[in-house]
């Protein structure tokens, strides 16, 4: 049998390297696509979510879900020396008989240097899907080859959960989609499995008992990571503890789960459980990890989005340094994007996370992104000489009480389209408002029928709360790439969105927005694109 990279003949691989050099003139030639945010190769990045992250072999590793209209749903492969030039790989997962696709999961190195991914099992015929494991000892390759354990580690009995029966004989519901990162305590291994689909289950009744809505995870142990039918332990954390934080309609998908340092990489005794309310983007707690009981104490929460689910899907790992990386697909899809540009999929830029001194959460790209910048110039003026659609803008001002100051960007020629991104602090806020932008409208993307018809959709005004302390200045940074912007307040808060409007080529370049503010500095660099195309 063929293998799918050969060719018949000389004609159909000539044939196949023109094709590919009309896709690459035709991706490198798309006002929407990032030059130094990951982006999806091609194919249908929708959902997109990053997985799998792991640092082996002197290499950073990330994989990305993406949907090949082949075979379904796969785990993309590429990695890194430096968080921001990525080497692509063949993928790592693909469906086989017993996946019906390969979604959400994560990963873990062992200290014999065998990596694990876990990974949620779609339905494939005959079965009900589940969590299974793949490994891969080829260092020597940088894990290019993986094996499938040829069993569930958790077997569903339904979409996304398993019914089970307690010791009293009473039935109830685990569940067994999106496993987290694996974690090793004591020779034992652990993962948390995603809630939503029992979520799903209860959310429209109202004589739904309280223990079965809201966000949850179910936690399963092994001694074994290549073991069949790992044991259920319990509910990791327990929502009625930490309730005045979320709401009944929100899940726990997509969950990470790893020890916070402080900025310098050092344990500070914290942990942080990220995660997806896909009604509500990504968010996160800050608590207390009991080893003996395998229980987590959320002890602090905070969001990552606010007016809608713009930053979904996160991943994680923990540097060679200590420092805690990052990762979130973007869910802001334009209408029939795969269709019009043959890609879909755009990450965040990846932030460094960590345990501040006051308790709170802190927030900055990883320091490796300094490394693409050149052209480094002060001044508002300089604004006009700027890459408009790869470059880095930095302002230092003092805001009096009820004063704003940040930017106004992608604004077209004739000034009634633009989008704000700037801190309030009479809201208390950091804010990035494109619903002046005239971006194409928001046609669903990744289907979310569980969503609350309240909330707003995009484009939309998005604020997070951030409050400068008496006599601190604002540090505001913002990442321009394309239709793409990341902005950062103070190594304290951050937002990142996509412009996608259809004249976007033809906007002019960032003015400072200032009231009731003084700009003491303003910087600006262009930023080297990454992506080969």
């Amino acid at each position: 049998m063929m293998e799918k990279n050969e060719f018949r003949s000389a004609a159909e691989l000539l044939s196949a390297v023109e094709d590919s050099r009309i896709l690459r003139e035709k991706l490198l030639g798309d006002k929407y696509r990032p030059g130094y945010h990951f982006a999806c190769p091609a194919d249908n990045g929708i959902p997109g979510d990053p997985n799998g992250a792991f640092f082996a072999g002197g290499r950073y590793h990330l994989m990305y879900l993406y949907q090949s209209r082949s075979d379904g749903f796969r785990w993309g492969h590429v990695s890194s020396i430096d968080l921001v030039h990525w080497r692509h790989h063949p993928d790592a997962l693909i469906p086989d008989s017993l996946d019906g696709g390969i979604f959400s999961g994560g990963a873990f190195v062992d200290e014999d240097g065998c990596v694990y991914l876990c990974y949620w099992a779609l339905p494939a015929p005959g079965n009900n899907g589940g969590i299974r494991i793949a490994y891969s000892t080829d260092a020597e390759n940088h894990y290019e080859k993986w094996t499938k354990c040829e069993n569930y580690a958790v077997t569903g009995t339904a979409f996304g959960h398993t019914e089970d029966v307690d010791e009293n004989g009473v039935k109830f519901l685990r569940g067994s989609a999106d496993p987290s990162n694996i974690w090793k305590k004591n020779g034992r291994y652990y993962i948390e499995a995603g809630n939503l689909t029992i979520l799903n289950l209860f959310r429209n009744n109202p004589d739904a008992p309280k223990s079965m809505l809201g966000d949850w995870t179910d936690l399963y142990s092994t001694d074994d990571l290549k073991k069949p039918d790992w044991k259920f332990e319990h509910r990791f954390y327990r929502r009625d503890m930490t309730n005045k934080w979320t709401d009944e309609s929100e899940d726990d998908m997509c969950p990470s789960f790893l020890p916070l340092p402080d900025k310098y990489g050092n344990d500070t005794g914290k942990f942080i459980q990220v995660f997806i309310a896909h009604n509500k983007g990504t968010q996160y707690y800050i608590g207390e990890y009991d080893r003996e009981k395998d229980l987590f104490y959320p002890e602090k929460h905070g969001r990552m989005s606010w007016c809608d689910n713009t930053y979904f899907a996160p991943e994680a790992l923990i540097s060679p340094d200590g420092r805690q990386i990052l990762w979130a697909w973007l869910l802001d899809n334009m209408d029939g994007e795969l269709e019009k540009y043959g890609w879909s999929g755009v990450y965040a830029l990846p932030r460094e996370i960590w345990l501040r001194e006051d308790g709170e959460l802190g927030i900055s790209p990883v320091r490796e992104l300094k490394s693409l910048e050149y052209n480094h110039r002060s001044g508002e003026t300089e604004f006009k000489k700027a890459d408009k659609y790869s470059c880095k803008i930095t302002l230092r001002a003092a805001v009096e009480r009820g004063g704003k100051a940040g930017l106004r960007l992608f604004v077209s020629e004739d000034g009634e389209k633009y989008a704000d991104v700037y801190y309030d602090d009479s809201l208390g806020a950091l804010i990035f408002d494109d619903s002046r932008s005239g971006r194409i409208n928001h046609p669903g993307g990744y289907s979310t029928p569980w969503l609350d018809p309240e909330r707003k959709m995009f484009p939309s005004a998005e604020l997070a709360p951030f409050k400068l302390s008496d006599g601190e200045k604002l540090e505001l940074t913002c990442y321009i790439d394309g239709p793409v912007a990341d902005v950062f307040v103070n190594e304290r808060q951050a937002i990142t969105r996509r412009i996608c409007a259809e004249d976007i080529e033809k906007r002019l370049h960032p003015t400072v927005i200032c009231e009731k503010a003084e700009i003491e500095s303003s910087e600006i660099c262009d930023i080297m694109p990454t992506n080969m195309y």
